[in-house]
């Protein structure tokens, strides 16, 4: 059943960030994940969204191939970028019923 990562994003160093989505980008692929989502804004129809912060959905295979990509060593590369990139909440979400 397929698992899926959200993420509440905010930019704090767009060169930073640059960097963060291409190492990211790269481990996601590896560990079977794909990008469903990536930096939208999204359309708060009930409730308040900050302006300044962006959305990302990722999907994949199992909640076990989720974990295995945020433990990877592949992924630990880019959340050492992502302490001076970005500012975020990240959520992991079972897909089953």
């Amino acid at each position: 059943m397929p698992a899926y990562v959200i993420s509440e994003v905010e930019v704090l160093d767009e060169p930073q960030a640059a960097v963060y989505r291409e190492l990211a980008a790269a481990s996601i692929a590896r560990y079977g994940g794909r990008y469903l989502a990536r930096g939208r804004e999204p359309d708060a129809v009930e409730g308040e969204w900050p302006e300044e912060r962006r959305m990302v959905i990722l999907e994949f295979p199992s909640m076990a191939e989720a974990r295995r990509w945020y433990a990877s060593p592949e992924y630990a590369e880019a959340l050492e970028v992502r302490k001076d990139a970005l500012d975020r909440r990240l959520l992991f979400v079972d897909g089953g019923p």
